[in-house]
């Protein structure tokens, strides 16, 4: 069984435009996936760019946490959406019922804050 790997939009979107200067054209697809990580990893949604060095930073530094080791996925999400408010880190981590107290997440954002402001 492979590994999945877990990538923020700016690197689909660079991976996508790679490929469609080698190929000369995208299918239908694979224009739309570009069109959403273009935007994804813009500072339209939510007021940041991504940039994959930040992403996989603050991904390998959450994957440090003992309750999240476990779900690299959940990981991946925070780091690409940087929320800095609990009530938003509640939403993502009991996605998977990972249970956190206040102080916990308080933690996960000072972690997110050291990478992106």
């Amino acid at each position: 069984m492979s590994e999945k790997e877990y990538v923020d939009f700016a690197t689909v979107r660079d991976l996508l435009e790679q490929a469609n200067e080698r190929r000369g054209e995208l299918s239908y697809e694979q224009l739309m996936a570009l069109g959403h990580a273009q935007w994804a990893a813009s500072e339209n949604r939510g007021g940041r760019k991504t940039d994959p060095e930040v992403f996989r930073g603050l991904r390998d530094a959450l994957m440090e946490n003992e309750k999240l080791a476990p779900h690299p996925e959940i990981c991946a999400k925070l780091a690409e959406l940087c929320p800095l408010i609990v009530a938003d880190v509640r939403v993502i981590v009991a996605s998977k019922r990972i249970a956190m107290d206040t102080p916990e997440i308080e933690e996960l954002i000072t972690i997110i804050r050291q990478h992106v402001l």
